[in-house]
């Protein structure tokens, strides 16, 4: 990473500081780092002025779910595209998921990724080794900073990682040295499922099924298996993407601090709910299923107690020619990066949430649960990861505008009450009024472990 030749010096911006919002300048050093927050004062020679004309400047989104699908699957994403789509959408940072082809289950395969990455993503980027059935050793020797955590997928997932050897589960919450995050539904249960359906509609399944394919009880009966294995052994257990209210029932209110297991939201099953597959189809078919009204209200409700600590985007692109096909052929997923913190400023504008809270469950809670260092916050000697929402302008999704690779969005015709403006990731503008910046690139991820 290159130093600049001038500070960044922004102003007349309404600044997230920790728990409030404040009417400060910041000013980015040359090295990338936040250098000043405070009350104004003239812009230097040596700076490049921004003026914020009022627009809200909060901590960049850390994304703790993404799949980008490099290697092996890059017809439909890849880091640059995803990358790109991510930064314009107010994201700075990603954790990239394992189930590649091949998949992230080797020490090798991870280290592949982060060479991939430092050529092509202008995010800062971390990367999940996954689990298997047979990968035990290369978990318990794992470098802590080598990864942001293993990933289990104690659901289906692609390739061979789907863990469902007991005495192996055991062996991984007893002995990964970092973070385990896991998908949570039962296999089994889903398959008997997909068979009823089958024997009913053949490959035509009604979309409007999914959520009673991949059920309630499914997720319910993993997530209280990972949940007592986290208690049993001890693990840092953070579960991923969670659909029902049942689940809810896992996790303790209050602040992340000092918590063992915690739970994540991600903002489609915070926005959509069964009635819109009736409007949208296999649009919004990703696993977990979006499930019932009822549910998105009740998760909506663990954010705010903080029962869920953490909200994501699990960014999931498929093509159109693949989510146009019937039930059984359309694969789960949805690319969501570019829209997430818009769907989030909806809450602050509507007064649901503030803009703080937003930073809270975005960005401070997610960098205390990995434990990454120096980012995550508007503080001085902090890396600049930084979005600049403008709250008083619009955005319209237009299929035109998507900028995943896959080219489509699930938010098509929704005209949101704000606008992303700005994102700075390690202190460079990669992204700025409708424009991506890719002249400079991301930065790995390190930590306090």
């Amino acid at each position: 990473m290159t130093a600049r030749t001038k500070r960044t010096h922004i102003t007349n911006a309404q600044v997230v500081v920790d728990d409030e919002i404040q009417q400060v300048d910041v000013i980015i050093d040359q090295s990338g780092r936040i250098d000043y927050v405070g009350p104004a004062r003239p812009v230097s020679d040596n700076c490049t002025a921004m003026d914020a004309n009022g627009s809200m400047l909060l901590p960049a989104m850390i994304d703790d779910q993404v799949h980008f699908r490099e290697p092996g699957m890059t017809w439909k994403a890849d880091f640059a595209t995803e990358s790109r789509a991510a930064v314009s959408g107010g994201i700075a940072t990603v954790m990239e998921m394992p189930n590649s082809n091949p998949a992230t289950v080797t020490h090798d395969a991870l280290e592949d990724k982060y060479r991939r990455a430092a050529s092509s993503m202008v995010t800062n980027h971390a990367f999940y080794l996954g689990a298997t059935n047979d990968n035990l050793d290369q978990i318990r020797s794992l470098d802590p900073h080598a990864a942001c955590g293993v990933k289990v997928f104690m659901g289906a997932s692609t390739g061979n990682m789907l863990v469902d050897d007991q005495k192996v589960l055991d062996g991984i919450f007893a002995e990964a040295p970092t973070l385990i995050a896991t998908h949570c539904e039962d296999t089994p249960m889903i398959l008997a499922t997909t068979e009823e359906y089958v024997a009913r509609y053949g490959d035509d399944i009604p979309i409007q099924c999914h959520p009673d394919i991949r059920h309630r009880a499914a997720c319910m009966k993993s997530s209280t298996l990972a949940v007592e294995l986290a208690k049993r052994h001890g693990t840092n257990l953070h579960v991923l993407h969670i659909t029902t209210a049942e689940e809810l029932a896992h996790f303790q209110p209050g602040e992340i601090d000092g918590k063992k297991i915690t739970g994540e939201a991600c903002v489609h099953h915070l926005w959509f709910e069964r009635a819109d597959y009736d409007r949208l189809g296999n649009f919004i078919k990703c696993n977990p299923a979006i499930k019932e009204a009822s549910d998105r209200d009740a998760i909506l409700e663990a954010v705010k107690d903080g029962r869920i600590d953490i909200i994501a985007t699990d960014h999931a692109p498929h093509t159109l020619e693949e989510k146009e096909g019937n039930y059984m052929r359309a694969p789960a997923g949805l690319p969501l990066v570019q829209e997430a913190m818009l769907t989030l400023a909806e809450r602050a504008i509507d007064g649901t949430w503030s803009w703080p809270f937003i930073a809270k469950k975005t960005a401070y809670n997610v960098a205390k649960r990995y434990q990454i260092d120096q980012r995550g916050y508007i503080r001085e000697g902090y890396w600049a990861d930084l979005v600049l929402i403008n709250q008083n302008a619009e955005t319209l999704i237009t299929r035109e505008g998507a900028r995943s690779k896959v080219g489509w969005s699930p938010f098509e015709g929704t005209r949101f009450k704000s606008r992303i403006d700005a994102t700075f990731v390690s202190g460079y503008l990669a992204y700025h009024q409708g424009q991506v910046n890719d002249e400079h690139l991301g930065l790995r991820l390190t930590y306090t472990r």
